[in-house]
């Protein structure tokens, strides 16, 4: 089955995220019907047989992989193409990164990266300098990113 991974806040946020994707993927693709698409897809979170991740969980999933299945994520830098990460944007180049280690051995196809800005600007820049570093690595990941202030 095709996953797409929820990094939220809260459960709250992972249910109103999926719910508004469900209308839009029905609405955009043609042949997918409401009744279809639970065998279509699921919404997951990092772990396997989760619904969402959360960000404030981020460092202990990464270390449960690096413990559990000998994921080691690439030596970080802090910066983004030569200039340094907005906020959040080494949390999200952490989570992409990830994502590709599992990417191994599960079909995730998009990620959505859900995110209160809370008057912080900066947050959403930093998800966006993220996304432009792994949008054309293989193998083919969607990062949807969704902001509210």
């Amino acid at each position: 089955m095709i996953e797409f991974v929820v990094i939220v806040e809260s459960s709250a946020d992972a249910r109103t995220a999926t719910k508004l994707a469900d209308r839009v993927l029905v609405e955009k693709i043609e042949w997918l019907e409401p009744e279809i698409l639970q065998y279509q897809f699921q919404w997951s979170g990092l772990e396997a047989g989760t619904e969402h991740s959360c960000w404030k969980n981020i460092n202990q999933i990464i270390d449960n992989f690096k413990q559990n299945s000998g994921f080691r994520p690439p030596r970080y830098l802090g910066h983004a193409k030569d200039r340094p990460l907005k906020a959040d944007g080494a949390a999200a180049i952490k989570v992409l990164n990830l994502i590709r280690f599992i990417q191994k051995t599960r079909q995730i196809k998009a990620v959505l990266l859900i995110r209160d800005l809370d008057n912080q600007p900066d947050r959403r820049e930093g998800i966006e300098q993220a996304r432009a570093e792994h949008i054309h690595r293989q193998p083919k990941l969607e990062i949807v990113i969704g902001t509210a202030d």
